[in-house]
């Protein structure tokens, strides 16, 4: 009941801030500022992570953050448990830019701001020209020295559970010389996929040193797959023992 009580506050939290500062974004938007937009939905993502501390009783361990260059282009390769997920980058690095679903963009309010501080929607039906478009916004963002976020598992997993690592990390790894930071989390006990439950606790997130460059498909996705073991190993993060990720 308690875990329910606190979803229910959070998400009344969540709704209004969402709503009010939507609303107040309306000027960003017509005058078109990508900088403003940026910084704008930054102070909305710690307005979230606040609440998220404040109503929950949930804590966040960072652990790891001498590897993440503010200044520079990253592609973060982070396992993909909760929203929190989606939320934490916009502290953690100066210029973030998530790839996201493409139907994140037609949420009212959220998704033209979503467009216009720089986060990259893929339409994963769209199959190979979805890709083509993603390499090409990726490396555009890079040029502009922004960390750009990546779950490679290219859904969300449960606190534990492996899942095949997606083609799209491969794709970007062969296209880009920026360095690939491996991060595992268990962000999905605190917040789990059900959206009316929060489990006060801590959320652990470790941050790994960049992977060796690898452009072979099958090397890369076993350095990435290990960094994730080493570092869930290190932290105690639960994960499963038995690889499925890739051939």
């Amino acid at each position: 009941m308690l875990t329910f009580l606190r979803g229910l506050a959070f998400n009344l939290y969540l709704f209004w801030l969402t709503l009010i500062m939507g609303i107040g974004a309306i000027p960003i938007r017509l005058l078109k500022r990508d900088a403003l937009a940026l910084r704008y939905a930054q102070l909305w993502s710690r307005a979230v992570l606040r609440g998220l501390s404040t109503i929950c009783n949930i804590r966040i361990a960072i652990h790891g953050a001498e590897h993440v260059n503010h200044q520079g282009p990253l592609l973060i390769a982070s396992q993909h448990q909760s929203f929190f997920d989606g939320f934490i980058w916009m502290s953690l690095t100066d210029k973030p830019s998530y790839i996201i679903k493409q139907e994140l963009t037609r949420i009212p309010l959220v998704g033209p701001m979503l467009k216009l501080s720089g986060m990259i929607p893929v339409e994963r039906s769209a199959g190979t020209s979805a890709m083509r478009s993603m390499l090409k916004a990726v490396n555009t963002a890079h040029e502009h020295k922004r960390q750009v976020v990546i779950f490679p598992e290219g859904t969300r997993t449960n606190p534990g559970e492996r899942h095949a690592i997606q083609p799209g990390i491969v794709a970007l790894a062969r296209q880009s010389t920026a360095p690939i930071l491996p991060v595992a989390t268990d962000s999905g006990y605190c917040w789990p996929k059900n959206p009316w439950q929060k489990v006060s606790g801590t959320i652990t997130v470790a941050i790994g040193p960049a992977l060796p460059r690898k452009t072979d498909r099958k090397a890369l996705v076993a350095s990435l797959d290990k960094a994730w073991d080493d570092l869930c190993a290190k932290h105690q993060i639960p994960r499963d023992s038995v690889n499925n990720s890739g051939d």
